[in-house]
């Protein structure tokens, strides 16, 4: 349950963006975030700015990136703002969360019903990490 920052993973982040409600890390292919403990993250507060942050650094609509929320604080998610996130032409390939206390996967299951895609859950970083290689191997094979 340790930040990306005190861990080896770290050592490939392209970017990191600091925020005053968390932290997202830019890897090859994915992007991790950290929100902190009490935010009640929002679209207009909170994602429209990691979004336009991620999609200018990658120069991507997201459709490309997986996006991983590394839930090491408890924090709640405004479930219908997915729905600007789409309205707004941003995709991803694919959304996983980590998670670690039994809050946080009754918060995925409420998201998973404004997301259009499936929310893959994971009770460790390193699972989730290996899943969005994995997506993003195999479109390198096709």
């Amino acid at each position: 349950m340790n930040s990306i920052k005190s861990t080896h993973l770290y050592n490939n982040v392209l970017k990191e963006l600091t925020y005053s409600f968390g932290n997202v890390f830019i890897f090859k292919g994915y992007v991790i975030s950290e929100i902190n403990e009490g935010i009640i993250f929002t679209w207009e507060h909170h994602a429209k700015q990691i979004v336009d942050d991620v999609s200018t650094f990658l120069s991507t609509d997201g459709n490309d990136v997986v996006y991983i929320s590394h839930r090491i604080n408890s924090y709640a998610v405004k479930p219908n703002d997915w729905l600007k996130f789409f309205t707004h032409s941003y995709g991803l390939k694919g959304y996983g969360v980590v998670g670690y206390t039994q809050g946080s996967v009754l918060n995925t299951v409420i998201e998973n019903l404004f997301f259009n895609k499936k929310i893959k859950r994971f009770n460790s970083i390193d699972a989730a990490i290996q899943w969005a290689t994995d997506i993003i191997l195999a479109e390198v094979d096709n």
